[in-house]
């Protein structure tokens, strides 16, 4: 048996080999090429196509980097020369020709590939498409967010000042949210509105509440939602396109007569995810009377003996108006009598009176240094980007305070921002993205002017602004008197101290802005494509002017001192 199966194998050996050579020699000529592609600052790029052409058998390999921007081929022949080819879009092709792989089977290589500066020209975002600037007919000038963003300011409409030419912008208000007035070669109308229109990735982004020219330039509390964009991360912004003139009606209508402002925010890159943080901290010191050319007390004390010389300061003219200082309050306390010490809160003598009016001609307050505070703002951003040529992401989110100025104010913004681009193959693609923010915000109760057409002049019933206040107020009144206590002069016929009436009656402001879009695009051919893009937005405010029963703004509905104030 044992040699019939030893004849058997004698046999079968030589067809064996025969049979199975060709695999074996097919294994050995077998072989494996890796590799990493990267950019020149040696950062790895992901979804770069990578072909392998065998130009000895004219047979091509062809594989795709990962996130780590590595690749490989595992079975591609051994022997041959090889042409290797990078590309992805926005960079240079690179290129290895002639290369062989070494005997042992095995090839490591590494393309480091250059951005194309030449691959996108100048070109106009005008918001529905971006057009070559050689084509493009209208006065338009395009800006970078390196060359517009300032660090320490977060509102977006404010870093435009001085950056374009025929591009002015006024901050009428600091607080932050009130919108500035911009003016884009001159204004249109004499009492129109003559603000530009903001385009945010193609859409407009409306007003949340309109605001006249008159309340722009009044400080009027509806400014606090003035500005379209305070709820924009500067951060997220790629580049501005200012569109200048009456061309752009075109595209927006009449709304656009005063000027576009095309903003185009950050999206996803190709390669791997990136995480970027970033963080400042700004801080502005109190103002100084030394910057101001305003009398101190000593000064104002005696140009006010001089009016009572003169006989415009006396006693019945002044008990009934509805405001007064020192002179108010001396002849306050000439009448008020007690019963139970059976005298008067200040005698009516010269001597008395001498001494209660020398008492404040050398306290030179400073209201600057009581109201205002050292602002100190910080701001957080962080983001992530990532992506191949199949899928980009940017996510950022933002948090930015401010302890506020003056001791009425304080901010807090947040905002974030997702935006994911999908090209399913060479003519399909989509974008969606959801941008929000919250602000929540404290700032002084006041009350709208009003226009005083037969004086020609504008009227503000109540005003605790307390920039306003340090200018106007006589440093020779007092917050505090010799004990500590709050001072209380007369405003609207009751009490009032401006410290103890910013601690109650202030405004609140609650804002949250969301909004969700969408695109939509197809290529037929070269020349034909087709796009659509859709956004839904939903805000919602809150603002409440807060005054509590002992406040000033309260207390006055209440004033009946004498016959005379319950009229008023």
């Amino acid at each position: 048996m044992k040699r019939k199966l030893k004849r058997l194998h004698r046999r079968l050996l030589p067809f064996m080999i025969y049979i199975f050579a060709p695999f074996a020699l097919f294994a050995q000529q077998a072989a494996t090429v890796s590799g990493v592609v990267q950019n020149k600052e040696g950062d790895v790029l992901a979804g770069v196509t990578v072909s392998a052409h065998n130009q000895t058998t004219n047979k091509t390999y062809e594989t795709m980097s990962d996130t780590l921007g590595r690749f490989k081929f595992d079975q591609v022949d051994l022997n041959g020369t090889y042409k290797f080819s990078f590309t992805s879009i926005g960079f240079k092709p690179y290129t290895i020709s002639g290369y062989k792989i070494p005997g042992q089977g095995v090839a490591s290589l590494q393309a480091i590939l250059t951005e194309d500066a030449s691959y996108l020209g100048e070109v106009v975002v005008t918001g529905f498409q971006t057009i070559n600037k050689s084509k493009f007919s209208g006065a338009a000038v395009k800006l970078s967010s390196a060359d517009v963003v300032v660090e320490g300011q977060p509102d977006v409409s404010r870093m435009l000042q001085g950056k374009a030419a025929g591009v002015s912008v006024q901050n009428v208000s600091g607080t932050f949210g009130s919108a500035p007035k911009i003016r884009i070669r001159g204004a249109t109308s004499l009492s129109g509105d003559n603000r530009p229109l903001w385009v945010v990735d193609g859409v407009v982004l409306e007003d949340i509440v309109p605001i006249s020219n008159d309340q722009l330039s009044s400080g009027d509390p509806a400014t606090l939602l003035g500005s379209s964009v305070a709820g924009l991360n500067a951060n997220d912004i790629e580049s501005f396109d200012i569109l200048k003139d009456a061309a752009a009606t075109a595209l927006y209508g009449g709304r656009a007569m005063n000027g576009v402002i095309v903003i185009t925010t950050k999206k996803g890159k190709t390669g791997a995810p990136r995480v970027t943080y970033t963080s400042n901290f700004t801080t502005s010191l109190k103002p100084s009377y030394n910057d101001y050319n305003i009398m101190n007390s000593a000064d104002q004390m005696t140009a006010y003996a001089e009016l009572e010389q003169k006989g415009f300061l006396n006693m019945a003219d002044i008990g009934n108006r509805d405001d007064w200082g020192v002179y108010g309050k001396m002849y306050q306390l000439i009448n008020t009598y007690n019963s139970a010490t059976n005298t008067f809160g200040l005698e009516n003598t010269p001597a008395a009176k001498d001494q209660f009016l020398k008492k404040y001609a050398g306290v030179n307050t400073d209201w600057f240094d009581l109201l205002f505070r050292n602002q100190f703002i910080q701001e957080h951003n962080i983001a992530v980007s990532s992506g191949t040529e199949k899928s980009k992401s940017y996510l950022s989110a933002s948090y930015y305070g401010d302890n506020g100025w003056t001791i009425a104010d304080k901010v807090d913004r947040l905002t974030f921002n997702f935006n994911n681009t999908f090209n399913f193959n060479k003519k399909l693609s989509t974008g969606l993205s959801v941008r929000g923010s919250y602000r929540g915000q404290k700032a002084p109760g006041a009350n709208s002017r009003k226009s005083n057409t037969v004086n020609g002049q504008f009227d503000r019933d109540f005003d605790i602004n307390p920039f306003s206040y340090s200018l106007n107020t006589s440093r020779a009144l007092t917050a505090y008197d010799q004990n500590g206590n709050p001072e209380y002069y007369q405003r609207n016929y009751a009490p009032f101290n401006i410290i103890y009436e910013l601690e109650n009656n202030y405004l609140k402001l609650n804002m949250l802005d969301i909004q969700l879009q969408g695109e939509l695009g197809y290529k037929f051919n070269k020349n034909f494509d087709y796009a659509f893009l859709g956004a839904v937005r939903m805000v919602s405010t809150n603002t409440e002017n807060i005054i509590n029963e002992n406040s000033n703004a309260a207390m006055a509905y209440r004033a009946m001192a004498t016959a005379e104030i319950a009229k008023q």
